[in-house]
Formats: structure tokens, C-alpha cells, sequence
């Protein structure tokens, strides 16, 4: 191989991978995500809006209480057409979709503290806006996001394009001179 193609490859392995702004298939379902299941054929087994409860789970025909806290909407839809075919369809053609995500919350120094809906693509930027822009004392120095996801609080290297997930808290501090 030649040696310019080699130094590239090992630069290019150096340079800092970009977190998407949309969740994506890695998203993790929890309390308060909406889904939309459709079963093809069976409009008696589809949902046009299911909310997951407070313990991450919904109710569904057949198969009673279906945990999705943790799992991917891939691994949901997965666990229905696994449930329904046993005993109940012989070739069950399901669709999950995601129509709502959790909210997020931002509070501190923020014009109208509170929660918001989440929307793909969110930044620290865009969530600052919805909740009404900065007070006089706010700090974008002093800025805390406690993942929704679980994990430490970030602190450290956070700008207004850092990506804001479902379920994240944005804690906005005061200023000192």
C-alpha cells in the first residue's frame, strides 16, 4: 500500500468521530417516548399512539405488558412479531415507529425554565432558544447537562452545538464577573 494512502488512513483514525444529532438506531427507549405500531392485515393489533408508562413498558394485545425501557425501537418491533408468532399470526409483518420523544428539561438562568419537547437535531443553542434565551446573569461557561440516559454530568468541553438527547437536563449557573 502506498505510504501517503497508510499516513492518511492513520490521521483520518486520529480526528474525533461526530456524535449524530438525531438518535438514530442506538436510540434507547424510556417513560414518556410515543410510538406508532402498525401490524399489516390486523388493524385490531395496530396502535396509532402508544405512550410508554412511567416504568418504560405499554400494554399490547396477546402479549400483555411489553417492557421497551433500554431497548431500540428495532428490539420492540423484534418482540412483538416474536410474541405473534407464537400461536397468534404465522407471518406477522410489523412497523414500529417513534412519533413523539421524551422531553427535555433546562432550567438556571433561562428566560422560561421548564420542560420542552424534544425535536431531532437539538443543540444547547436551540434549547436555550426555546426556553426564552439567557437572563443578564447567565453563564454559557457555567452550563451542566445531566444525561436523560443516565451517566455523570457534563461539564467540561460544552458549546452551543453540543447534542442535547431526550430526557436530558440543562442546568444554565450565573456569571461571576
Amino acid at each position: 500500500m502506498n505510504a501517503r494512502i497508510v499516513c492518511l488512513l492513520c490521521l483520518l483514525s486520529l480526528l474525533p468521530t461526530v456524535e449524530a444529532a438525531e438518535p438514530g438506531t442506538d436510540y434507547r427507549l424510556a417513560a414518556g417516548d410515543v410510538l406508532r405500531i402498525t401490524v399489516f392485515g390486523e388493524p385490531d393489533l395496530s396502535f396509532n399512539k402508544i405512550r410508554l408508562n412511567d416504568a418504560g413498558t405499554f400494554s399490547y394485545p396477546f402479549l400483555g405488558e411489553i417492557s421497551a425501557k433500554g431497548l431500540t425501537p428495532n428490539q420492540v418491533e423484534k418482540k412483538i412479531v416474536d410474541g405473534l408468532k407464537q400461536g397468534y399470526l404465522i407471518d406477522p409483518k410489523v412497523s414500529l415507529s417513534q412519533i413523539e420523544y421524551r422531553p427535555f428539561y433546562i432550567n438556571g438562568e433561562v428566560q422560561r425554565p421548564g420542560s420542552y419537547p424534544f425535536e431531532p437535531g437539538l443543540t444547547l443553542e436551540k434549547a436555550v432558544a426555546l426556553g426564552g434565551g439567557l437572563t443578564e446573569r447567565a453563564s454559557m461557561k457555567r452550563v451542566t447537562i445531566l444525561p436523560g440516559a443516565g451517566g455523570p454530568p457534563v461539564t467540561d468541553d460544552i458549546t452551543g452545538t453540543t447534542v442535547i438527547r431526550p430526557g436530558d437536563t440543562i442546568s444554565i449557573a450565573q456569571g461571576f464577573f
